[in-house]
């Protein structure tokens, strides 16, 4: 594993932490459908499956992770999300909805960790 995979890794780590301590149910973790890709966190919110990418950067390194998903990115987690749909049943009673968490490690001091709902 190289330092970006690494990353990446503890910040989908700090993410799962953060879902299940606001009592979300994770369900799955790096969930690949093919060639379509990855989805970083599935959970269920209630009712709701909830379909979570997460972004992670250092700070001052990059763009703030929130600006990371472009409509290109969004329209391919719709995708995933209809696949998990397809295998496993179909979709719950609460819908799905699509979330971003951003991870922000500063030089210092604890992770910066953003959850925003229903992005796409």
């Amino acid at each position: 594993m190289n330092a970006t995979q690494a990353l990446g890794r503890y910040g989908e780590e700090l993410a799962a932490r953060r879902l299940t301590g606001t009592g979300m149910n994770v369900l799955a973790r790096n969930w690949r459908c093919g060639r379509t890709g990855e989805i970083d966190i599935l959970a269920l919110d209630g009712d709701t499956l909830v379909v979570i990418e997460v972004k992670t950067r250092r700070s001052g390194a990059y763009e703030h992770p929130m600006a990371a998903v472009t409509a290109r990115k969004a329209d391919r987690l719709k995708r995933l999300a209809d696949c998990w749909l397809h295998r496993h049943g179909g979709a719950p009673p609460g819908g799905v909805r699509i979330d971003l968490i951003g991870v922000v490690l500063p030089r210092r001091g604890a992770a910066h960790v953003t959850h925003a709902k229903g992005v796409a």
